[in-house]
């Protein structure tokens, strides 16, 4: 009794009684890695020995890079593919997609403990599942040994109430409280959604949340598994796999945080930081030089059809790059006519992967140039040039600022 999420995972895990701040050493269900974190991680394992505890439950993306715009980045994507032909381990090719999109879609379950060595491996957690990311080092230990020592996170409870207005999504609301916590507000946190939108809410607004909670510092972000979870398992040939995972009623939270969904709007995080988060409304009529749909922050289907069913028998005014999250979502979006609706508007569409977001390859901007992205992240060079200027927001506000040219509210568009 008196647990939440994060304590009943890693206690079931640990096989002993534990509680917020306690040390300990936990058995890990899955680890990955990908090209920018991967060759670092073989290289830690080799100085281990060179084995890995279970080659089926260690998968290794190639998605960053996608393809390869360089031999030394090639050489490193090499490194991932004869480590995986030696050992055992999976391999995703470039062109399956992003990590944790891949993750959620074919391995992530109720009740997992998960370790990605990525930041952004939080994302696991809207299936209820302990997901987090670590350093190449840890990850290693992780793959080599079956276990990972951690602290058991203290726990923020975020209440969602009410109903969301036209124009406003998941995004929107993860913004809001990145703003209300600041960058670091929730440093070794876990973070739990609850309430009425959560509950409503579909598992790829879902993915969203979790997705960026390490935004405020957040070591993991988990929404309880309910019918959505369950029906998203059936979706992807996992129902067997659904578990009933929730905090206890009585539960110790360090902090509860309300959100009145009724009230929120359209949000935008400008230059240079994620909790720099105004209205759009308040910052309408910016120049914007090219609009990026993508990321394992927003590039699922339901995002791009939100984009396509704004974008539909208009053209655009801006530079457009839309990158779906994966393999499985490029074809159904070929397959159901969307994608057909960005080519259509004049976007690029590029293979799955990291795209634009890492900034390593695909739409890089020039000095001085602003783009509005639906990613997660907006410092300084994020998109590959120090001299520009990111902006982060959903991918309704994304479709109607490249159809304007500037940055547009999308609540009468929707």
């Amino acid at each position: 009794m008196n647990k939440t999420i994060s304590e009943k995972i890693i206690q079931d895990h640990t096989e002993k009684e534990v509680i917020a701040d306690d040390i300990v050493v936990s058995k890990v269900d899955f680890c990955f890695s990908h090209d920018a974190s991967g060759p670092l991680v073989i290289s830690r394992i080799n100085e281990m020995g060179g084995q890995i505890f279970n080659p089926k439950k260690t998968v290794f993306f190639i998605d960053h890079a996608v393809p390869s715009s360089r031999f030394e980045i090639s050489n490193e994507q090499s490194k991932l593919r004869n480590f995986v032909k030696k050992s055992g381990a999976i391999l995703s090719e470039a062109g399956g997609g992003i990590c944790h999109q891949v993750m959620v879609e074919k391995y992530v379950n109720p009740g997992n403990l998960i370790v990605g060595a990525d930041s952004h491996s939080v994302m696991g957690g809207a299936l209820g599942a302990f997901s987090i990311g670590m350093g190449a080092t840890d990850t290693a230990t992780a793959m080599t040994i079956g276990k990972i020592w951690l602290k058991v996170p203290k726990t923020y409870k975020v209440v969602v109430t009410g109903k969301l207005k036209n124009g406003v999504y998941s995004k929107d609301i993860i913004l809001n409280l990145i703003n209300t916590l600041g960058s670091d507000g929730a440093d070794y946190k876990a973070i739990e959604f609850h309430g009425k939108v959560i509950s409503n809410m579909d598992m790829d607004q879902r993915f969203t949340l979790s997705n960026m909670v390490i935004e405020s510092g957040a070591k993991a972000g988990l929404i309880p598994s309910d019918n959505v979870t369950l029906d998203y398992l059936k979706k992807v040939g996992r129902s067997d796999q659904f578990k009933k995972i929730n905090s206890d009623d009585d539960a110790i939270f360090d902090k509860i945080i309300e959100i009145d969904g009724d009230m929120l709007k359209p949000l935008i995080a400008l230059p240079h930081s994620v909790d720099n988060v105004k209205p759009v409304k308040d910052v309408e009529g910016i120049k914007i030089d090219t609009v990026f749909i993508g990321s394992c922050t927003n590039s699922r289907l339901s995002d791009l059809h939100v984009a396509a069913s704004i974008l539909r028998k208009n053209k655009i005014k801006t530079r457009l790059i839309v990158t779906p999250s994966s393999q499985k979502v490029y074809n159904d979006s070929l397959l159901d006519g969307t994608l057909d609706v960005f080519i259509k508007a004049g976007a690029v569409v590029t293979p799955p992967g990291c795209g634009m977001c890492f900034g390593a390859l695909g739409g890089i901007p020039a000095d001085d140039e602003k783009v509005l992205t639906t990613t997660n992240r907006n410092f300084k060079g994020r998109t590959g040039n120090p001299n520009s200027y990111t902006y982060l927001a959903s991918p309704a506000t994304a479709a109607v600022t490249a159809i304007e040219g500037k940055i547009t509210d999308p609540s009468d568009y929707v």
